[in-house]
């Protein structure tokens, strides 16, 4: 699936996902990095997990299958909201309502971040598409990046992020930390306030995810935050992993990842390798904070 065959419906599930998150960041205590505000991918598509709401609960998913919005709260009750062709604004006032319908009280900044122009969630009117079948696939590319995602990241003792999935920037990442501080981000990101990037990169990073960009069918990634002399000149594998001067970044497409006879070795291999090149050309203690996740299988 390309990316181009889908851009209109890709763009409107952006925003649809920046809605969903902002009402998980608005009832949830802040976590460093904005780890409170991600969606997880789940065995139907996107979902918040719990969300607190007083003494009690609620949690939203994107039901990719169903292609359903799914809102279940503590209490016992569950909603939907049909995830089809529509505008983002009715999809705004849908979700807010059947929320309020459900007991469930909230209030949000209406506009999306990180992109450009960031037109009001009530005033985007036009009428937008969904492919069910392209949305499926890409849910079906998050599935396997999530797999080997969350076992690269089991080799990490240090300070390590979740697998989660990003609606402001639309990407599934994990992020590993040395333990040391970085200097203050220059900020610059579309429509989000510089104060917001520097939460987020606080601490000197190895980031890597999957994205449905940089590539024609998306792009696995890894870049760091400062970004280490010499870092984009270390060779990483496979063999069409590349670094982009443009997005600062090693990119590996999906589509070369398709082709191999392999997938999970080579994304795997992309993962080690930018990885070691940042903490490489960084110095971090590799010793300290690496680990072997088959250590205590003789014991199990």
């Amino acid at each position: 699936m390309e990316v181009a065959d889908w851009a209109s419906t890709r763009d409107a599930l952006h925003m649809y996902t920046q809605i969903v998150g902002k009402i998980r960041m608005a009832h949830s205590p802040l976590i460093n990095h904005w780890w409170q505000v991600p969606l997880y991918v789940s065995a139907r598509g996107l979902t918040t997990s719990t969300i607190p709401y007083g003494i009690e609960a609620f949690d939203i998913e994107f039901d990719f299958v169903d292609h359903q919005l799914v809102i279940r709260t503590s209490t016992g009750a569950t909603a939907r909201v049909s995830l089809e062709p529509t505008s983002v604004a009715e999809f705004y006032a849908q979700t807010l309502g059947t929320l309020a319908e459900l007991g469930v009280q909230t209030h949000i900044s209406a506009r999306p971040n990180e992109v450009d122009p960031a037109l009001p969630f009530a005033r985007d009117t036009v009428r937008r598409p969904y492919d069910a079948e392209a949305v499926s696939l890409f849910w079906r590319q998050l599935v396997q990046a999530d797999r080997v995602l969350h076992a690269f990241r089991s080799h990490f003792l240090g300070k390590v992020s979740p697998v989660h999935f990003f609606w402001g920037s639309f990407d599934l990442a994990c992020t590993r930390f040395s333990g040391r501080t970085a200097p203050a981000h220059p900020g610059g990101a579309p429509n989000c306030p510089d104060w917001v990037m520097v939460e987020g990169y606080s601490h000197e990073l190895s980031s890597c995810g999957f994205w449905p960009g940089g590539g024609m069918e998306g792009a696995f990634y890894s870049y760091a935050y400062p970004e280490p002399d010499g870092f984009a000149d270390v060779p990483v594998g496979p063999t069409d992993a590349f670094y982009s001067t443009e997005y600062r970044q090693f990119l590996l497409p999906y589509e070369s990842v398709r082709a191999v006879s392999d997938p999970d070795a080579a994304v795997m291999t992309f993962l080690r390798s930018t990885y070691a090149a940042a903490a490489d050309t960084a110095g971090w203690d590799r010793a300290a904070l690496e680990t072997d996740p088959t250590r205590l299988d003789d014991c199990r």
